[in-house]
């Protein structure tokens, strides 16, 4: 499987009209453990939520999304009629045309001209098909901002990438040179350490020089780094597979900077020289950059 590396930082907006009411959607994101949409909606709009929540987790696996909505109503207020006051008008009207023989039928234009008879509506009385227009837009809306989203993400990941392959080689260049000034770390360290013990114990023999070579071994034994070398080396491969495998790899990179984090620091400590010191101090220093872009991908 292969795919686009997406970083978690972008920005995204949408505007539109829809039943009179204009709208404005701005998406920001930035990097996060898990998926956390926090919504600022206008109140009344709550009820879309649960469709924007299940918008986001189809869209997007990680990174603090912060979404706000901004809708601008009509300003005319919509009128509907007082049902009581209505009844109220229109049977009277009944009334006086039952006792006026041949008296005309109630008009509808004269029953709402009645003071009273129509008011403002509420906003709990708003028109449902109006309603849910509205609200449909308002999704959609949605949606496409997060595919705007998506690909700034998108945008964003392959500069990234760029970055970290980058990294990546200078990460495998210092270790073949770690390789090269170690390669003889071993024998110099037993040389060193015999040359040291022997000199202690010209005044004070106390164990037979082969046991004395045998724990010399022992030590510079320990002082080989060629595992580490290695590993390091598989490591490299690793990151530059999930780099080309691209989508959701954030969690893994995330992995797999540790174990090179892991080698480094045991690197150094098994150190017994000037050179391989300075290489291990300055490899961290790369997977240190490493971590610090990783922790922007998706």
């Amino acid at each position: 499987m292969s795919g686009f590396v997406s970083s978690m930082t972008g920005f995204a907006r949408t505007e539109g009209i829809a039943e009179g009411a204009s709208w404005v959607w701005e998406l920001r994101s930035v990097n996060g453990r898990g998926l956390e949409l926090r919504l600022k909606l206008p109140p009344g709009f709550d009820r879309i939520e649960p469709a924007l929540r299940e918008a986001a987790g189809k869209s997007l696996r990680r990174g603090n999304v912060q979404a706000t909505l901004t809708v601008r109503q009509e300003e005319a207020a919509r009128l509907v009629a007082d049902r009581q006051a209505l009844d109220q008008a229109l049977a009277l009207a009944l009334d006086l045309q039952a006792r006026i023989p041949g008296g005309p039928a109630p008009r509808a234009e004269a029953l709402l001209g009645l003071p009273g008879v129509l008011r403002p509506a509420r906003p709990d009385e708003a028109d449902e098909d109006r309603t849910q227009t509205i609200d449909a837009a308002l999704i959609a809306g949605f949606r496409h901002a997060l595919g705007l989203l998506a690909s700034a993400r998108r945008e964003e990941g392959e500069r990234l990438k760029a970055g970290l392959d980058g990294l990546l080689a200078e990460i495998e260049a210092l270790r073949v040179e770690a390789e090269a000034v170690s390669a003889d770390q071993p024998a110099a360290q037993q040389t060193r350490l015999l040359d040291t013990v022997r000199t202690l114990l010209r005044d004070v023999p106390a164990l037979p020089e082969e046991r004395i070579a045998q724990e010399v071994a022992l030590l510079a034994a320990r002082s080989d780094v060629r595992e580490e070398l290695e590993r390091l080396r598989s490591h490299g491969e690793a990151g530059h597979a999930l780099l080309r495998e691209g989508a959701g790899i954030g969690r893994r990179f995330d992995f797999l900077v540790q174990e090179f984090n892991r080698e480094a620091n045991t690197l150094c400590s098994k150190s017994a020289s000037a050179a391989l010191t300075a290489t291990g101090l300055r490899l961290k220093a790369a997977i240190e950059q490493l971590r610090e872009q990783t922790q922007n991908i998706e």
